[in-house]
C-alpha cells in the first residue's frame, strides 16, 4: 500500500533538523519501500505492507525519536484518502486563483463541528476555516506571514495537534503519490 506521510515541525528551526536523505534511509531500514520526499519540510511518499496506518504512524514516531533524537508526529494518508481531501476542498476558486494562501492541516483524529466553531470564534483577522474528515482548510486572504491565526493558536484552541501544508504542496504530493 502507498502512503503519503507528513511530519510535524521538522526543519523549522536549528534544533529540529532532519535531512530528507536521512529520512529516506530510515524508511528503507524499516523495510518500507520506494521512499520519495518532497521539499525539505517533512513530506514523504512510500509503500508498506502495513494495513494499519495508526500503528505505522506510532512506529514512525518512535523510530524517528530513537534514531534522530527528534520528537515529531507523522500523519499518514493513502492516495485515495488524499484524493478525497483534495476533492473536499471548500475553497476551489481560491485554490485556482491563489494556491499559496490556501493551507490544509492534517490531523490524526476526525475534525468535529464544535472544534471548527471554536476555532472560527477566535480568528483574529479575515482568515476563513472549514473542516472535513481529518483536515482543516484555511484561506489566508492577506497571506499567512503576518496572520495572527498561527499554528500555535490553532493547536491551543483546536485541542489536537496537526501539521499544515500549502495547496501547492498538497497538489505536488497528490501527483507524487499518483492519487
Amino acid at each position: 500500500m502507498t502512503y503519503i506521510g507528513l511530519l510535524r515541525g521538522v526543519n523549522l528551526g536549528p534544533t529540529r533538523k532532519l535531512l530528507m536523505a536521512d529520512l529516506r534511509a530510515m524508511l528503507v531500514d524499516m523495510g518500507l519501500g520506494d521512499p520519495r520526499t518532497l521539499l525539505q519540510s517533512g513530506n514523504v511518499v512510500f509503500t508498506s505492507d502495513s494495513r494499519s496506518p495508526a500503528s505505522l504512524e506510532r512506529r514512525l514516531d518512535l523510530e524517528t525519536a530513537a534514531r534522530f533524537k527528534l520528537q515529531t508526529i507523522y500523519y499518514l494518508r493513502t492516495p485515495a484518502e488524499w484524493a478525497a481531501m483534495v476533492r473536499a476542498n471548500p475553497f476551489k476558486a481560491e485554490a485556482e486563483r491563489d494556491p499559496a494562501r490556501l493551507h490544509v492541516a492534517c490531523f490524526r483524529e476526525p475534525v468535529t463541528a464544535a472544534q471548527v466553531k471554536a476555532l472560527q470564534a477566535v480568528i483574529p483577522g479575515r482568515e476563513v476555516v472549514h473542516g472535513s474528515g481529518r483536515a482543516l482548510y484555511f484561506f489566508y486572504p492577506d497571506g499567512m506571514g503576518q496572520s495572527k491565526l498561527t499554528p500555535t493558536l490553532i493547536d491551543r484552541v483546536f485541542g489536537q495537534k496537526g501539521t499544515m501544508r500549502n495547496w501547492n504542496t498538497v497538489r505536488k504530493l497528490h501527483e507524487l503519490a499518483g492519487a
